[in-house]
């Protein structure tokens, strides 16, 4: 299984109550329901071990699919593109890191 991490940080003047609630309502369960998708979630960064300094990114996501084909598949469909647009409005410049296990 592939694991893909996103992370971003909000827009300057974006909401963090519109964005959070609409990753909530919206994101977290269309994701879920994609057939690629083996667990979708999205965390907030709240601090930095050991530190006073400010986390550089203000959200992660963990998004664990079954392969990366059926998962470009499932996003590239119209349907999915209009449900997922409001995260352009969020995300600043996000990036998507592929991952697999040790």
């Amino acid at each position: 299984a592939m694991r893909i991490i996103v992370y971003f940080k909000l827009k300057a003047g974006a909401s963090i109550t519109d964005y959070e609630n609409w990753a909530k309502t919206r994101d977290i369960p269309c994701v879920n329901a994609l057939g690629s998708i083996n667990g979708f979630t999205i965390h907030k960064a709240t601090g930095v071990f050991g530190s006073d300094e400010k986390p550089e990114y203000d959200y992660f996501e963990i998004i664990d699919i079954t392969t990366i084909d059926k998962f470009v598949a499932d996003i590239s469909t119209a349907e999915f593109q209009a449900a997922a647009a409001p995260f352009q409005e969020y995300a600043d410049n996000p990036k998507f890191v592929l991952t697999e296990g040790l």
